[in-house]
Order: C-alpha cells, then sequence, then structure tokens
C-alpha cells in the first residue's frame, strides 16, 4: 500500500497525497476492497485545491483525487511570496485550525495534513493550530476554510475605495504601540 504525503510534480503543478483509506465491502464470495485517496495540488506560488478520489485500485483513486483538486484550485495572497498577511480561523465539521503568519525562517509549524497544504501552497513560514477532530479530510476542509477568508492589503483597500498606505500604515502603527505597551 501506498504511503501518504507522496509528491510528484506535473509539470508547474505539485500534488501531494495526503491520505488513503481503505473501505471492505462484505459479499458472498468474500470481501470487495474499495480505495478513498485525498490529494492536495498547487503551483507552490500562491494557488492551491484539493480533491477526494474513489476506486476498487489505489492509483486510479490518486488519479480521480488529483483531478478533481485541479478543477477546485484557489488563490491566495501571500505576503512577500512565503507568509499570509494576517492570522485567520478556520473550520469545518469537529475541525478547526488557526493558521498565523510568521517571520522569515520560521518555516512550516504544521500538522501532517495542514503540512501538505502549505508545502503545495508555497508558504514558507507559518505557525498553524488544529483543534478538535484530527481527521484528515477534515483538517484540509478547515484549512481551506480559513485561506479562503485571506485578503491582502490591496484587496482591503479596494473594497473600502482606500489607499494601500493608510491600510498598512496602521498595521505598522498597530505593532509599535503594541511594542510600546508590552
Amino acid at each position: 500500500m501506498l504511503r501518504p504525503e507522496q509528491d510528484r510534480s506535473d509539470g508547474e503543478l505539485v500534488d501531494k497525497l495526503v491520505h488513503i483509506n481503505r473501505v471492505a465491502k462484505v459479499v458472498k464470495g468474500g470481501r470487495r476492497f474499495g480505495f478513498s485517496a485525498l490529494v492536495v495540488v498547487g503551483d507552490q506560488k500562491g494557488r492551491v485545491g484539493f480533491g477526494k478520489g474513489k476506486a476498487r485500485e489505489v492509483p486510479e483513486a490518486i488519479r480521480k483525487a488529483t483531478e478533481s483538486a485541479k478543477r477546485t484550485m484557489i488563490r491566495v495572497p501571500l505576503r512577500e511570496g512565503r507568509t499570509l498577511h494576517h492570522d485567520v480561523a478556520g473550520r469545518h465539521g469537529a475541525g478547526r485550525v488557526i493558521l498565523r503568519a510568521a517571520p522569515a525562517g520560521t518555516g512550516i509549524i504544521a500538522g501532517g495534513p495542514m503540512r501538505a497544504v502549505f508545502e503545495t501552497l508555497g508558504v514558507q513560514d507559518v505557525v498553524t493550530k488544529s483543534v478538535g477532530s484530527s481527521n484528515p479530510h477534515n483538517m484540509v476542509k478547515a484549512t481551506f476554510d480559513a485561506l479562503q477568508d485571506c485578503a491582502s492589503p490591496r484587496q482591503i483597500a479596494a473594497k473600502r475605495g482606500r489607499k494601500v498606505s493608510d491600510i498598512v500604515g496602521r498595521r505598522d502603527q498597530q505593532q509599535a504601540v503594541e511594542q510600546a505597551d508590552g
């Protein structure tokens, strides 16, 4: 049986196998086995997607999951191409995740399924915490829920009709106030 966390590069896209589940259906002649696969696909430049696939054979399940992931890719704005712009939380079912932006050199501090998402996304510095369900499907979906809430200062400025410097300037002022208080 294949090990999770295998990765292959498909042109510019990188896909990581997060989880494989084997299920058995008991029939008159014995057991019939089926496999489901959870795959994360990304271009390591801010685009990422996940997909599920089910089949009687492992390679077929992985192929179906990869195709599904390529169809459902999202774009995530990254600060300096290495981390998130702000802290964000996401949830799916009983799975909850907290994603925090981190300074350069921190690395990816994340557990299994979330690590695969950030590696394929192209994030180099992030700190995460999983609270609740550790089911790989719920963790990946909660991570995507959080990533969809991410916004860049440019997007926020456009939405508010302000300049980017007003938005980013406030972030710098707020950090200065926190350091003075702390």
